[in-house]
């Protein structure tokens, strides 16, 4: 075998070794984001007249991209806030959120519909993997983990109360 059919297969088979490492790294940060969304909700307190907050679950919307497939889905089965289950709800944009306790903004257009939501008593998360736009909660990986910054003055603009145990875990939090 020559020196460069040497290097192709070698190249080949390190390639094939550490693709199931990187979807499996891709996926547990996925999995991790999920997990934290329904949770985050036992450490925010809504006003009183919100819409989100009536009886009946708790909606999670997600607006724009979906990046957790059914994991959000079976995260959110799991957990139950003051007695209350989660239903999980897929948005093409803005229109229909006012229900939402929280929204799961993705994709291109995440500016466009953080604006949208205006200062409606939403629980806005984003992610810096899709989008340099901020909503209250943004998850961002540092040093290979999971973590999340708060924007409070967002929250309390929203008329939302952020529990200052959730603020403690940020790795930053704007108080302004």
């Amino acid at each position: 075998m020559s020196p460069r059919r040497a290097l192709i297969f070698i190249s080949t088979i390190a390639a094939a070794l550490l693709a199931p490492v990187v979807a499996r790294a891709q996926v547990s940060d996925t999995a991790v984001k999920a997990a934290f969304i329904p949770k985050f909700a036992r450490y925010v307190t809504w006003p009183s007249n919100a819409r989100a907050i009536a009886n009946g679950p708790m909606a999670i919307c997600v607006i724009g991209d979906n990046p957790f497939g059914d994991l959000l889905n079976r995260a959110a089965a799991d957990e139950q806030v003051d007695g209350r289950n989660f239903v999980v709800r897929r948005l093409a944009s803005a229109v229909g959120a006012s229900n939402c306790a929280i929204a799961v903004v993705d994709g291109d257009h995440t500016g466009e519909t953080l604006a949208a939501l205006g200062r409606q008593p939403i629980l806005t998360v984003t992610d810096s993997r899709s989008s340099s736009q901020r909503g209250i909660i943004h998850f961002a990986v540092v040093d290979g983990r999971v973590r999340f910054f708060i924007d409070n003055v967002q929250a309390q603009a929203r008329g939302l109360t952020i529990s200052s145990r959730l603020l403690a875990l940020a790795i930053g939090v704007n108080q302004k």
